[in-house]
């Protein structure tokens, strides 16, 4: 089992003798989008809850406490990084090249929007990170909504590390992508 408050006081101390070089983390979606045409999806405007909508990661130490990792940085805004991934998920797994995160030029140029609220997005000290999110699918032009879900999930944290725990967070991203997609062909 991970211990995380184990690995930020070590953190904290290594911080005392000095600024450390910061390390930058991304989230990785499941593959590449396919190329060409297809089915025109939007992805967003994902909106993250403000206590992981941060430039640090955040570990989730006791229900009601968050530690901010000083060092350890998204490499961008949290909110286009999972907008990123999950406009590439999505993309791979309806079979189409034309996808599009938010701002987007014109409506009439997307058959679908898809807009997330997340509420956790965050890895405890249990050894899961953990998702919890409601998306809707719209059909456009005309903003018909045509599917709501939440969606909670838990992934296990394979190492001690931060790394490993962006890595768990990636996998809930592909897990929500495959919700959204069964969602936007109506299962």
């Amino acid at each position: 089992m991970m211990k995380f408050p184990a690995i930020l006081l070590a953190a904290a101390l290594l911080a005392g003798c000095g600024n450390p070089t910061p390390t930058f983390y991304t989230l990785s979606a499941e593959g590449g989008l396919p190329s060409g045409g297809g089915t025109s999806i939007g992805v967003g405007p994902v909106a993250l809850a403000g206590h992981v909508n941060r430039r640090n990661l955040v570990i989730q130490t006791s229900p009601n406490r968050i530690e901010v990792a000083q060092s350890h940085l998204w490499a961008g805004d949290l909110d286009n990084g999972v907008a990123r991934v999950l406009a590439t998920n999505l993309g791979r797994r309806l079979g189409t090249g034309n996808v599009r995160t938010y701002p987007w030029q014109r409506d009439s140029e997307i058959d679908y929007q898809v807009a997330v609220d997340v509420r956790e997005f965050i890895a405890g000290d249990d050894g899961h990170a953990r998702i919890e999110a409601t998306w809707r699918v719209y059909s456009l032009p005309g903003s018909r909504l045509v599917r709501t879900r939440t969606f909670i999930g838990k992934e296990p944290v394979a190492e001690e590390d931060y790394e490993s725990v962006v890595a768990a967070q990636s996998r809930l991203l592909g897990k929500l992508s495959a919700d959204i997609a069964a969602g936007i062909r109506g299962r």
